[in-house]
């Protein structure tokens, strides 16, 4: 062989650091690197005698540790005849010598002699703060048209309910008009969940997430949550139809803001009532706790976006309660609060459901989101 000609060995090397990774090799017999690229000082701050020293006495608490944990075993196990983990990459956060977190990737694979005895570990550590970067824009931007998109279709979708619950009397001519528009509101709602919600689709498989859900679960499982946070909870269902209608997800969570309120806002020793029943063409939902109440002048702020009450307890941002009376309206619903004497605050959530008589859409609450300016 020529002997200019650079070795191969060396060859890989460089092509690994063309593309800005830090290639690296580890003696199986010792466990002692004897190459590290000097773009490992760039990346990381350390050179290659700062791994030297780690890896001849790894400790748990040096900054290098999880770069090299588990590698003894990786080896013992391979040597014993376990090929599980000949290649692997792992993904995590190094900590730089001036302690911020760089997001990294190693791949790593072991070499063998041709007696089959591993000889040394091979690898390259890549920067991947970039790809994270990228990752977590496409993340916010899939979720920014979801929410763009999900919020009109879903007050379409309550308004369309609301007419065929009220134009029980409509010719057939009009009632197909108002099932094709479910449809194509369905579809729609079908795509951003197959699009625009990869992280949804993943959890429920290959099936659309449920579109309705039984209104006596919802009011089980807030109780459920009152029980796990060591509080009583007082349960009372009426009569209640089998399925409703929804966006499970939404009711969930705005179930879940007035079960925080009451469980905040309520002493420990005092239960939280829970109840149900068919009302006014649909469904009411109920949460009182056992607190003090909103103060009177502000129950008609309490729902507006970023409103704390004067009795508010701890840090908080004023979003909860907003979010949850948006979740409902764009259910064709509402929501409302009132002060029961010697019990506290009590919030009711009206939904419609099919066969009743039907009540008005519109909050009894006048805010900055659905008054007439705006």
């Amino acid at each position: 062989m020529d002997q200019t000609e650079p070795d191969i060995a060396q060859q890989f090397r460089a092509i690994a650091e063309l593309r800005g990774d830090v290639a690296w090799i580890v003696r199986a017999d010792s466990g002692l690197p004897v190459y590290i690229s000097p773009g490992v000082h760039t990346l990381l701050g350390y050179d290659m005698d700062d791994f030297v020293e780690h890896f001849s006495s790894p400790e748990p608490s040096s900054p290098l540790f999880a770069l090299c944990a588990g590698l003894a075993a990786r080896l013992q196990r391979f040597a014993q005849g376990d090929l599980s983990r000949k290649d692997i990459r792992r993904s995590f956060d190094q900590p730089h010598r001036d302690g911020h977190l760089v997001p990294i990737e190693v791949v790593s694979t072991i070499l063998v002699a041709r007696n089959g005895v591993a000889n040394a570990v091979v690898g390259t550590i890549r920067d991947v703060s970039e790809q994270r970067q990228r990752a977590e824009q496409q993340r916010r931007f899939a979720s920014m048209l979801n929410h763009e998109f999900r919020t009109p279709l879903s007050t379409i979708d309550g308004a369309i309910q609301r007419l065929e619950v009220t134009g029980a009397g409509a010719d057939e001519a009009t009632r197909s008009r108002y099932r094709k528009i479910q449809g194509a509101v369905d579809r729609l709602i079908g795509m951003m969940d197959n699009y625009l919600s990869p992280e949804r689709m993943g959890e429920a498989g290959i099936t659309r997430p449920d579109d309705a859900v039984a209104p006596s679960a919802l009011l089980e499982e807030a109780a459920v949550q009152l029980r796990a946070a060591g509080r009583e909870a007082i349960v009372d269902i009426g009569e209640l139809p089998d399925r409703l209608r929804c966006q499970p997800s939404g009711l969930r969570l705005a179930l879940k803001v007035l079960i925080d309120n009451a469980l905040t806002y309520s002493p420990a020793q005092r239960p939280i009532h829970l109840s149900a029943q068919h009302a006014d063409g649909g469904i009411v939902l109920r949460v009182r706790d056992g607190g003090d109440g909103v103060p009177e002048a502000e129950l008609r702020q309490i729902f507006n976006k970023g409103y704390r009450a004067s009795n508010a307890i701890g840090a908080g941002s004023g979003l909860g309660l907003y979010m949850a009376r948006s979740v409902i309206e764009v259910h064709g619903g509402n929501i409302n609060v009132q002060n029961v004497p010697d019990f506290g605050a009590e919030f009711e959530i009206w939904l419609p459901a099919h066969g009743g008589g039907g009540k008005s859409v519109a909050s009894n609450v006048s805010n900055c989101d659905n008054s007439a300016k705006h």
